[in-house]
């Protein structure tokens, strides 16, 4: 991704109008920790966590696809004067430069991924004997940034920002834990769900259209063959699309999975070709306005996931 020309100066002066972050929480008389957290599941995790004592705000607005977002001067300013700045890591390709240009020394900048190991974004293809994607090799990140798609290691990233919030303001950090505990217990239950419903499947594989589910898939037994690489924008070549309708057709997938946030026509393609159906498996990297119509979160949609995921290896 290419960094806007200029965005550096714009941001200074941006800076210069908004003032200084003063990193102890106060916001013109209160004392709420002001959050910027980048996409959607670092929102949510965050608030879990923060309850009353803090305002987290979301820079990637609902309907976006985080990949290629990048943040303007406002954004940019709005990160220098808070006081925890949240971030998964690698999808947030802007993350580095912005940090660097947005210094606030009493900042408390969290990646939430820090300390996980990550996978290849190409594994599930070369186990299945499929070749390496170029985008995989080659492209700005081979790493798997979808931590957060395995309730397991959403457990991991919670436990980061809560420490993050309680370096922030130790006053509270007995509530920040009590916060943290409840949530993963929800997500401890999400985990076990996952373990055993998919336990029991006809069958392992799954195929979707954006390769978002490698964790989900290593977790809880499966395995992903994805059409495309780790940018939903990825377009694969015409032998990747063969490989993957051979691969359908040998091992009798019956549906393909295609993602909110990005145009299913590729999934579609495939699906038509093998006489196969489609549906949703969510990467959760937004909201849609249908998500925010039902009221859904993170684990309302995880759970539609796991819905749809058992049904379809069940076929």
């Amino acid at each position: 991704m290419k960094w806007a020309k200029g965005l550096v100066g714009a941001a200074v002066a941006a800076m210069v109008l908004t003032g200084c972050g003063n990193g102890n929480g106060s916001d013109e008389g209160g004392d709420k920790l002001k959050i910027v957290a980048s996409f959607y599941p670092m929102v949510e995790f965050t608030k879990q966590v923060a309850g009353d004592h803090a305002d987290v705000v979301g820079l990637i607005p609902s309907g976006a696809e985080p990949h290629d977002w990048e943040p303007t001067p406002t954004d940019v300013a709005s990160i220098q004067n808070a006081d925890v700045f949240v971030y998964n890591g690698l999808v947030e390709s802007w993350a580095e430069k912005t940090l660097e240009s947005a210094k606030n020394d009493n900042r408390v900048d969290v990646m939430a991924t820090d300390g996980i190991e990550l996978i290849e974004g190409s594994e599930e293809h070369e186990e299945e004997g499929h070749e390496a994607e170029e985008g995989h090799q080659e492209g700005e990140h081979s790493l798997d940034p979808h931590v957060w798609l395995s309730p397991a290691l959403a457990q991991q990233e919670v436990r980061h920002i809560e420490a993050a919030l309680a370096k922030a303001d130790p006053d509270n950090e007995d509530d920040y834990k009590k916060n943290a505990d409840a949530y993963i217990e929800k997500l401890q239950a999400l985990d076990e769900k996952f373990k055993s419903d998919l336990a029991g499947v006809k069958h392992k594989d799954f195929i979707t259209q954006h390769a978002a589910f490698g964790y989900l898939a290593r977790d809880y037994g499966l395995t992903q063959v994805p059409i495309a690489g780790l940018s939903p924008e990825q377009e694969p070549s015409p032998e990747e699309m063969a490989d993957v309708v051979a691969f359908a057709k040998e091992h009798d997938v019956k549906t393909i999975f295609f993602e909110t946030l990005v145009d299913p026509k590729i999934a579609q393609t495939i699906a038509d070709e093998i006489g196969a159906k489609t549906d949703v498996l969510n990467p959760i990297e937004g909201l849609t306005d249908e998500d925010i119509s039902k009221e859904l979160d993170y684990i309302g949609i995880m759970k539609n996931n796991l819905a749809g995921l058992v049904k379809a290896l069940n076929e």
